[in-house]
Parts: C-alpha cells; structure tokens; sequence
C-alpha cells in the first residue's frame, strides 16, 4: 500500500471496538463501526452512492455522516431504531484513547489491590451498557462500553476525565438509539462472563493496554482462586507485552484458565440469612458482609413443572426483587405476572438489558422452524410490550449473527425452553405450540396461567460465577398466589 485507506466500515453487528479501531489506525484514516447489533436493512446504499455521485471527493468523516444518517433512517423506517448505534472513528486520535487509557488503567490496576475496589469498579462495569446479548438465551460477546467502564473506575483511580476527552475527539459523529442513548462509540472487550481459555487467548493478542489486560486478569484469577488475589503478580503480561512477538507464549499463559467456566456454586456467596419467607411474607435472604463485597449481582429464576410432573421448564429471569445494598438483604417482588404469545403460551425471557422505563429481554424460539431469539420491548411506564426483532446471537464458534431481521406477517413461532427430568440430571429443550404472526407486534404480560411453579435467586459474584439459591414453591391459582416451602 501506497497510502492509508479513506475508510473502513463493517455493516455488521459489534464490529464498533476500541481494539478494531487499534488494529485499523495503521490501515485507513477513519472508520464506521456499530458498538450493538445491526437491525436487518444494515446500511443505506442508495443514499451512500447518490452522496458520493454528488460530491465524489468528499472525506471520510463527510460520508461517514450519511452512512450514519440513512442507516438510522431506515432503523426508524422499520421501528427499529431504539436498538441503534453506528458510529465514526477518527483514526488519527487512536492513538490519544490508548495513551490515556494505559496510563489510566496502571492507576486502576493498582487501586484494586485493594479488593473493595475492584469489587465496586467490578459491579460498575457489568451494570455499565453492553452489547449483543450476554445472557443465557443468546451468549456472551463481553463487549461493554469504553466509557462505561472508564467511568466504572473513575471514582477509584486518576486519568478517566483524560479518556472521556480523548473518545470525544476520536468519535466525531455517531447516531444512537434511546436504548444506548450514553452510548460513547467505541466498546472494549471485558469478560461479563467467563467464556474459557480461547476468548482471552485472543484479547491477549488484540488488548490495547497491558494494564487493563492485568486488571481483567486479575479478575479471572479471583475465579479460579475462590476470590483471593492478594497473590496476582502481573509481570508474566508486562515482559509478555513489551519482549515477545510470538502469541503462542500468550496461548500458554492462559491454558491455566482452560477449566475455569461458571459452576453456579460459587464459593464466595455466603448467606448471614439463608434464603428463607420473612414476618412480612416476603422470601428473600441476606449475605455476610464479605460475600457482598464479592456480589456483583441478584435476579430471579422461574419455573413451571409439567402437567405430568415429569419436567421442570426454565421460565427465565425476572429482575422483579427488592435489592437492599447497604445491608446485604434481598427479597422477592414478584407479582406473579410473565410474558406470552397472543395465543396464551407464555415464554422463556431473559434479561437484555434494563433501561430507563423499560427493559429489553430475550426469548429463544423456532421461527420457521430455525432456532433464534426473539427481542422484546417491556416498556412498563406505558404499559406496553412488543416484539423488537429476531436476533440469532453467538454460533458455537464465538461468531455474532450480523443483523437483528424483523417478523413477516405469517411467519411461524414455536417457544423454546431450557428443561430437565425431575427424576434425573437429563437436560433438553421443552418445545411449545407452533403460533402464526399476524403482523402485531404485541405480546402480553400477564398473570401466570393455574398451575405450579418454583422460584429462587441467582447471584452473580465478581469474578464471573454463580450460585443459585433453593427454591420455593408457588401456586397459581386464579388471581391468587400461594407461597410454600418446597416438599
């Protein structure tokens, strides 16, 4: 090559990362990328080349605002846009975010020696916006914000306002929907949930900072120590970083990760209360004032039990509880109602993302007899959930669908369920009734249909593992719920 490229865009979903930009700055002065999945239409050619036709020697950052534009416009076009980010780089200040970000991750990197700190700038980030999916239903593509996590330890370590102004100059343009609305532009790798060796093999080789890479290891480490990591040394990633130009010495560094997966067991959840009904009638539990330090997070799980008793069906995660922070206590607020099809079936739903006034969940289903996931919109200050599209998350192989599709009238949907024998260990899909869209996006959510089901928690350490609680029964009977300890 002769001279950098004017451009390079991904009309493609998450592709909108700081370590893409990095690895990009060598090649072409700007880039377009979207930090969120991409809604079906993708980019707006048309309006692309009719700009270009108009004003051939235009800039970068000139088309980079019409791609932006006509592809939030056509998001709008097919009420997709709430999901929206599309975003444009300017390459030439890269270099000034990962100057800045370094030196501001040496300072966070060693404030969390200290455990309560890195288990608040921990809970910060995993509450911080992320993108793609990170639940059960769809994966994890541990991808978060760069400004969510810079401002998770801005409180705890020097440098986040020099980031903050180096992200500004870099994203000079940039179109986001109202369910990423601080979204910055740029998004960094952060393990919301362990994956296993392979995942952090290669952000060892694209990681923009060895002390942000320290600190993410440090955290990993916790997992695989039962959260001691007093003893971390981070001098194998310093020499690793700054002597060796062969990856395989980073392969080797993290095979000692190679087993290191979520046991929902976690040994750092610690009850002072175990999970038991209260005075007010209220089931809930609270935690020693160590494992809260360690809790990054509490949902609840619901199931339903078959009418042959045989099966328990996964229901999903409501984030209905009351949490009490300061002092460790977490009940239940459960109302009793769920989420279902026109035709009455209800859906398993997980947990997208909770926003101002509404959340966004998951559902896995058929559609057409393919597997995927259905986004929904529970947007409770007006009383309303509708459908957002159909997303099929992550492969097996680590790869992200590229676009969110819209249903077409017609269209078949048969709820999926994560389910096991009650009398084994077997595990399996439930499957649910075929239902032909009709073209309403509207779902229900409404009271639990007679029947017997169960209900717990689930708290999410630091580190990136889980314990689940036992449950308790409940019976749904009418516009009554009946709480009772499980026989």
């Amino acid at each position: 090559m002769t001279d950098k490229f004017e451009f390079i865009g991904f009309d493609a979903c998450l592709m909108g990362t700081v370590e893409t930009a990095n690895i990009l700055a060598t090649y072409s002065r700007y880039m377009y990328g979207s930090e969120e999945t991409e809604p079906g239409y993708g980019w707006d050619y048309t309006a692309i080349g009719d700009f270009l036709g108009e004003d051939p020697y235009a800039d970068g950052a000139g088309l980079g605002r019409i791609v932006c534009d006509s592809f939030y416009e056509g998001c709008e076009e097919i009420d997709l846009e709430s999901g929206a980010t599309l975003s444009v780089i300017d390459l030439s200040e890269i270099d000034g975010i990962i100057v800045s970000f370094n030196d501001f991750s040496k300072n966070l990197y060693e404030a969390s020696e200290d455990n309560s700190v890195l288990s608040a700038v921990v809970r910060k980030v995993k509450n911080a916006d992320n993108y793609g999916g990170n639940n059960k239903s769809e994966g994890y593509t541990n991808m978060v914000d760069l400004a969510g996590i810079v401002s998770s330890g801005a409180g705890y370590a020097d440098g986040a306002d020099e980031v903050l102004s180096a992200i500004d100059k870099a994203v000079i343009y940039k179109r986001n929907g109202s369910d990423h609305s601080e979204a910055c532009g740029l998004s960094a790798y952060y393990p919301l949930q362990l994956q296993g060796s392979a995942e952090l093999e290669i952000f060892g080789d694209v990681a923009v900072s060895p002390y942000y890479l320290s600190f993410v290891d440090r955290t990993i480490y916790g997992s695989s120590t039962g959260g001691n990591t007093e003893d971390y040394d981070n001098s194998s990633i310093l020499d690793l970083w700054l002597s060796s130009d062969d990856t395989e010495d980073y392969d080797d560094y993290w095979d000692c990760y190679g087993d290191c997966e979520p046991t929902g067991e976690s040994p750092l959840i610690v009850f002072y209360d175990e999970p038991q009904f209260f005075e007010d009638g209220t089931f809930g539990f609270s935690l020693t004032d160590e494992s809260l330090e360690y809790t990054a997070g509490v949902q609840a799980n619901v199931y339903m039990i078959s009418e042959d008793m045989d099966d328990l069906i996964e229901l999903g995660v409501s984030v209905d509880i009351i949490p009490d922070w300061e002092n460790g206590i977490f009940t239940d607020n459960f109302d009793g109602y769920w989420f279902s099809l026109p035709d009455g079936q209800i859906l398993a739903v997980y947990v997208v993302e909770e926003c101002d006034g509404y959340d966004i969940y998951t559902s896995p289903v058929l559609i057409n007899g393919e597997e995927t996931n259905l986004r929904i919109i529970h947007d409770y200050e007006n009383d309303t959930v509708t459908i957002d599209g159909i997303w099929d998350g992550i492969d097996e192989n680590g790869m992200a669908a590229r676009n969110v599709y819209e249903l077409s009238e017609g269209d078949s949907i048969t709820p999926l369920y994560y389910a096991s024998a009650i009398d084994s260990d077997d595990e399996y899909y439930y499957y649910g009734d075929e239902y032909v869209f009709d073209g309403e996006p509207e779902i229900y959510f409404d009271l639990l249909y007679d029947g017997e089901y169960l209900y717990g928690f689930t708290i999410d350490d630091i580190f990136g593992d889980y314990f689940v609680t036992d449950f308790v029964n409940f019976t749904v009977d009418g516009k009554d719920i009946y709480y009772s300890e499980l026989s």
